[in-house]
């Protein structure tokens, strides 16, 4: 048999894969739950954008996943007849590197919050 970590590659990667469908879950219910009834109003999003950063990386952190790096990063803007686009770039490894992203929207604002997970070997 050919392939995979057989070869004597020393770099075998992470013992367990970053769980990306646990953390999608906890990004749709940290916004849903924080911001579903909530109207725009800049200093109060300003605030919220911080603490659910915090929660989120706390959320996360729980899951317990060895040897990863999370990076959180979230915005709210008001929803007003325009457009955003919102682009991130990072140098990492694509086997082992991973994110999770997700996007709320109410009547009033849109939210946005991405996990980024990167392995230390």
């Amino acid at each position: 048999m050919h392939g995979g970590a057989a070869g004597g590659d020393p770099r075998s990667g992470p013992p367990k894969r970053f769980p990306v469908a646990a953390v999608d879950d906890i990004l749709k219910d940290v916004l849903g739950s924080c911001l579903r009834e909530q109207r725009y109003e800049p200093g109060w999003c300003r605030d919220m954008a911080k603490d659910m950063a915090e929660v989120i990386k706390a959320r996360v952190k729980d899951l317990m996943i060895p040897r990863y790096k999370i990076v959180v990063v979230t915005h709210i803007g008001q929803l007003n007849e325009q457009s955003m686009q919102i682009a991130s770039r990072c140098l990492w490894d694509p086997v082992s590197d991973t994110f999770s992203s997700y996007v709320f929207k109410n009547t009033s604002l849109f939210a946005l919050a991405n996990v980024y997970a990167v392995y230390f070997e």
